[in-house]
């Protein structure tokens, strides 16, 4: 990225409204988890988190949302969450993050998630889309601890559909790293995606031909690796669509990758994906959230 780091002609990194910040941290509070911390730097914020899940009253609902209708060249965000032990949180965007168009510089989002002793904790963000031109960078880093369970997605797509953008941005790349307290690695997600370089962004490690590519990840101790495996290919069978599914190292869970050209297919292979999570480790059904 260094390449790309140059002037912007507009707004540069660092101005006011250029560098999003989210804080915000989660405990449990009587019997149920409440957000106690919270800083926010626009253009990230969030509303008031919902207990909307009729199964997991206790369980709050947080939006993350951008006051400025996507990312644009020289933003910087940030965004730290910390849930304590004992808590259930569920975090997910408003709607798909817009990655738009760059003559100049790149931007950037880092993403710290933690989840203490015995929480319970779902990041499961809306697809990422990257229009013409974007050159972009996300780093995920998830803290797990061995007692606590995170299911966490990440969907890309290629372009703009609706108007024939396929591959015609700059640059997206993206980390992923789940790990221990002690750091200890569990998995590590590296997606490059350069459409004008020499690695091809259709193959069968990444997009495989098609539109979309969704990454779901669930780090548990609540059902042996080989169990949460299998039932995220039960699951996914009904589908139709292509996925493969892996146990992850040292039995700690199982991810899975699905791929398609279909939008809303997709989307529901994903909640059912989801569903069958939820039912095998907490004993209840994904709610219907609802967005606009």
């Amino acid at each position: 990225m260094l390449d790309l780091a140059g002037p912007p002609d507009t707004l540069a990194a660092g101005r006011p409204g250029k560098v999003g910040l989210l804080e915000l941290r989660y405990a449990r509070v009587g019997d149920r988890t409440e957000l106690v911390d919270r800083y926010q730097k626009s253009p990230l914020q969030i509303m008031r988190p919902l207990y909307i899940d009729p199964q997991r009253p206790d369980l709050p609902v947080t939006y993350l949302m951008s006051t400025g209708g996507g990312i644009i060249q020289a933003d910087r965000n940030r965004m730290d969450i910390d849930c304590g032990p004992g808590t259930a949180v569920h975090l997910t965007t408003q709607a798909a993050t817009k990655v738009h168009r760059m003559e100049f510089d790149h931007a950037t989002q880092v993403v710290n998630l933690t989840a203490g002793e015995g929480s319970y904790v779902e990041y499961l963000p809306d697809a990422l889309i990257p229009y013409r031109d974007a050159r972009f960078y996300q780093q995920t880093r998830v803290t797990v601890d061995p007692t606590a369970t995170v299911l966490l997605s990440e969907t890309i797509a290629a372009g703009r559909l609706a108007r024939g953008e396929r591959h015609a941005y700059r640059l997206l790349f993206s980390d992923l790293e789940i790990q221990r307290p002690d750091g200890t690695l569990l998995a590590l997600d590296t997606v490059r995606l350069d459409p004008h370089g020499s690695g091809p962004v259709t193959g069968p490690a990444v997009f495989a031909d098609h539109d979309l590519m969704a990454t779901l990840y669930a780090v548990t101790p609540l059902a042996p690796a080989a169990e949460v495996a299998d039932v995220l290919h039960e699951a996914l069978l009904t589908t139709g669509l292509a996925f493969g599914v892996s146990t992850l190292p040292d039995d700690c869970g199982a991810w899975v990758r699905v791929v398609s050209s279909d939008p809303p297919a997709l989307t529901r292979a994903m909640r059912v994906a989801w569903d069958a999570l939820r039912r095998l480790l907490i004993g209840v059904p994904a709610p219907d959230l609802r967005k606009t």
